[in-house]
């Protein structure tokens, strides 16, 4: 599912919202998420799940086509740990 079929079924399910309305809201959401993830933050939602941020530090990789080593630099990447509740629900069907 991406954003703008998130937003249509929000609005689908309340049609006594503007679909406007839905998208703002839904955007300040994850626009909320990202900058709490850029300051380092961790932003759990009960029963969803947990965004954090991982550091990956500098290291000495290669380059697969020459095999020469090359210098990778240190980067933050984004983490998302599945909650309890929809690790259930998305096993419910192998029990």
């Amino acid at each position: 599912m991406i954003k703008s079929e998130l937003v249509e079924k929000l609005a689908a399910e309340n049609p006594h919202l503007f679909q406007r309305d839905i998208e703002n809201i839904v955007n300040a959401i994850l626009d909320e998420i990202g900058d709490a993830m850029a300051r380092g933050d961790r932003v759990e939602l009960r029963g969803f799940g947990a965004f954090s941020v991982k550091n990956r530090p500098a290291r000495v990789g290669r380059n697969p086509r020459t095999g020469e080593q090359v210098e990778v630099g240190e980067k933050y990447v984004p983490q998302f740990k599945a909650g309890k509740e929809i690790r259930e629900r998305l096993n419910k069907s192998s029990s």
